[in-house]
């Protein structure tokens, strides 16, 4: 069966839950309506894909809307951020009794006490990072060159450590979700045709000052900015919907140019100094006018 069709308009929900539990650099909350009016252009499609699902703010959309009655397929190559998604998925009876008491302990001595120890059990990694999540310093997700989590202790007055009404309506949305812990090629892979697949990858820096890609370590460089944009082409091949998100950058622009990107205006508030924060240019691209012609896929 069909996910979405020529024929429906698709745009933000007036229902707010579940919503994404981590705040996650690049989340794309805002560009909803946007996102949404491209989904919409794509068609008819089958399974709904996302390898780097951050946040999942798209999917969890989606969701409410009951725009994904065949199924999803959320991964990412960070084993980390995935298994926070399958505890959620899970346990999350047990992960709200973990995060009730990190919250009872909150202070920034305890913040670095949790920061500097990982425990060894999946639960415990799971509330630890959300935990980090909702109280490190401008609510981002970053790993050293070891792996380990380094982001500074936030000054809040009271960070939403447990929500336990989203949790809760976040692991009902996942029940019928496979979740991956892979790269966008493995992926890929899995794509038939009429498939709809978002990729929302760390963004290629539009200046040396703005490099961001440490959601894990090893970063997120040119190379594979170039091997995804190949990935982009043979899912077209595959007669798949794709759609990406990215900065606008020279980059972006060469290895997509020829699928036509759209220029959209963004706001990012991750920048240290809230002088540099604000709107930003980002390149939204699809393969929409590239594929065959939408219809009733069969099966």
């Amino acid at each position: 069966m069909s996910a979405a069709s020529p024929s429906i308009r698709l745009a933000p929900s007036r229902y707010t839950l579940p919503r994404p539990f981590l705040k996650w650099v690049g989340g794309k909350g805002q560009l909803l309506g946007t996102l949404l009016a491209r989904v919409s252009a794509a068609g008819e499609f089958r399974t709904y894909h996302e390898p780097f699902v951050g946040g999942g703010a798209l999917f969890f959309e989606l969701h409410r809307q009951g725009a994904l009655r065949d199924g999803a397929v959320l991964s990412d190559k960070n084993p980390n951020l995935v298994e926070v998604w399958q505890t959620v998925r899970e346990d999350v009876g047990a992960l709200v009794e973990r995060l009730a008491h990190l919250k009872a302990r909150h202070n920034e001595e305890h913040y670095y006490a949790v920061r500097a120890e990982v425990p060894a059990d999946r639960l415990g990694r799971a509330a630890r990072i959300i935990y980090l999540n909702k109280t490190c310093f401008n609510g981002l997700y970053r790993e050293n060159r070891r792996g380990g989590f380094n982001v500074p202790f936030g000054r809040y007055s009271d960070p939403p450590i447990l929500d336990e009404e989203n949790l809760r309506a976040c692991s009902i949305a996942l029940q019928d979700v496979e979740l991956r812990s892979q790269g966008f090629e493995e992926a890929a892979r899995a794509v038939r045709s009429g498939d709809f697949v978002y990729f929302d990858p760390p963004y290629v820096p539009v200046s040396k000052t703005s490099v961001f890609t440490a959601y894990q370590k090893g970063g997120f460089g040119e190379a594979d900015q170039r091997r995804l944009a190949q990935t982009f082409r043979d899912l077209t091949a595959k007669n798949a919907r794709v759609m990406l998100s990215n900065s606008w950058a020279p980059l972006v622009l060469e290895c997509y140019g020829e699928f036509g990107p759209q220029q959209i205006q963004a706001s990012r508030n991750l920048n240290s100094r809230g002088d540099k924060r604000g709107a930003v240019a980002e390149a939204l691209v699809d393969n929409f006018a590239s594929i065959l012609p939408a219809r009733r896929l069969a099966g």
